[in-house]
């Protein structure tokens, strides 16, 4: 087991083929993370990340939005809880994701096929996650509506119309310019005036 202590984390086990997601998932609940820190298992490798200021205030910030659209009655609005998509070992805990109001869990975990909207907040050490394979399976669940929200670059990137695999809508945006997904299952504005930089 490799442990290597920068930004973020990342530990490889000798021989991931040999565990499963879930046995992954318990050792996980063993070990001493750092409080403050984002555990998550990407195509198989574990990896930790710090929570920021920063980080937290735009998913607040996003969290907030999809409540006063949604209502928070249902608690249809998740963050950091895990959720299993398509592909080797995923095991995502999204910054935010929004369930269908129909949805239902299977084995204690909310399902992928029930999540409609996913945003990541970029951290410098896991940002090729969400741009890669996380965006990935994302489209393989097709989620309908991907947001990557860029606090170093003061930007946002929406993808849509998953099919096949793959999104086939990219849409960038700078921050304080408005999200339009009223044409998603969304129906919304989002408002990015109000995201912090960092």
């Amino acid at each position: 087991m490799t442990i290597s202590l920068e930004r973020t984390e990342r530990i490889e086990m000798a021989e991931p083929g040999e565990l499963t997601l879930d046995q992954l998932f318990d050792l996980l609940e063993r070990m001493p993370v750092p409080e403050g820190y984002k555990v998550e298992i990407v195509e198989g490798t574990v990896y930790m990340a710090p929570q920021r200021d920063v980080h937290w205030d735009t998913i607040f910030e996003v969290a907030t939005a999809l409540r006063e659209r949604f209502g928070g009655k249902k608690r249809l609005v998740k963050s950091d809880v895990r959720i299993d998509f398509p592909g080797e070992k995923n095991g995502f805990c999204p910054d935010i994701a929004k369930l269908a109001e129909n949805a239902k869990k299977e084995n204690g975990r909310w399902r992928c096929q029930d999540v409609e909207f996913v945003a990541e907040v970029i951290s410098k050490g896991t940002g090729t996650n969400d741009y890669g394979p996380k965006k990935a399976a994302y489209a393989a669940a097709e989620i309908a509506v991907y947001l990557i929200i860029d606090p170093y670059l003061g930007r946002c990137r929406v993808f849509t119309h998953p099919q096949d695999g793959e999104y086939k809508r990219d849409l960038t945006l700078a921050y304080g310019e408005p999200i339009d997904l009223t044409d998603t299952v969304l129906d919304m504005t989002l408002q990015t005036e109000d995201f912090p930089r960092d």
